[in-house]
């Protein structure tokens, strides 16, 4: 057993068997049919992935690493909130005619504010910190910002990454470490692809900087199972396990822009079949 299949059972247990139910209560979220769409939820969950020990795929059933680094991309280097510079559909049922999400993710990290340095949008400003002010307690992105809310399709459900380099004894180069802030998470359809997307942007962003990968914190407010989905995580996670796979990041890339969802590839990836046709609540 992988240690994120451990983590990611162990998380679902704790929800169904602990959680509350918001059955019968005032719901935003609602199903194609217009049914709502009830959570059984956790408050303030928190995983931590050492990924110095393994890339965390879990192996119950196959999480894309190619679309979830894709989707990786499209915010965070191409910055965009068009569907048409994203090769999935994942986005589709929050775009406007033009493709556009609104002023959400991609456009968050793109907008460019004023430092004593110069002018930076929030990802640049990251790696020139990171290559220049490594210690600095103030390495971060937002991009809840409340300015915009009203011309977002979607509040931004991961929010918010918090990068901390530390300098391990006997190691000539340091550690990145990242903190991913997430509000509100859908486990079933969410969960591992997100935490795969983190753990890729750790990896790319330790190598650009000439750094070792450290751990990757992920600590959700809201971490919940619809009531369409708790019959397919019971099942989801009585499979059998397998070891992680083994990551591979193309080292000749040292500038972030420079990156491919080519980039990335897992080996050794043996998993469970595949859960289809997933209920998305909107």
């Amino acid at each position: 057993m992988s240690i994120a299949d451990n983590i990611f059972i162990d998380m679902c247990k704790d929800i169904l068997e602990n959680g509350t139910s918001t059955e019968g209560e005032k719901v935003r979220p609602h199903w194609p049919d217009g049914t709502p769409a009830y959570t059984i939820k956790k408050f303030g969950v928190v995983n931590r992935y050492d990924l110095r020990k393994e890339f965390p795929l879990i192996t119950l059933r196959k999480t894309a690493l190619k679309s979830a680094t894709d989707e990786l991309l499209w915010i965070w280097q191409k910055k965009s909130n068009n569907i048409h510079d994203l090769n999935s559909h994942i986005w589709d049922e929050w775009a406007d005619e033009k493709g556009s999400i609104g002023k959400a993710y991609g456009y968050q990290l793109g907008v460019k504010h004023q430092y004593k340095e110069g002018m930076m949008d929030q990802v640049d400003r990251v790696i020139y910190d990171l290559k220049n002010n490594p210690f600095s307690r103030r390495i971060m992105t937002n991009l809840y910002n409340h300015h915009d809310l009203s011309e977002m399709a979607l509040y931004p459900c991961a929010y918010s990454v918090t990068f901390n380099v530390t300098q391990r004894p006997g190691e000539d180069k340091l550690t990145l470490n990242a903190i991913l802030n997430q509000r509100s998470q859908d486990v079933l359809a969410a969960n591992n692809w997100n935490v795969a997307q983190y753990a890729v942007l750790v990896h790319m962003l330790a190598q650009c900087c000439d750094m070792n990968v450290g751990e990757l914190v992920h600590v959700i407010a809201d971490a919940h199972i619809y009531d369409r989905h708790v019959d397919i995580i019971k099942e989801l996670i009585t499979r059998p396990t397998y070891d992680a796979p083994t990551f591979w990041l193309n080292p000749e890339i040292k500038d972030f822009y420079k990156f491919t969802k080519d980039d990335v590839r897992v080996d050794n990836y043996i998993t469970g079949e595949q859960v289809k046709d997933i209920p998305i609540a909107i």
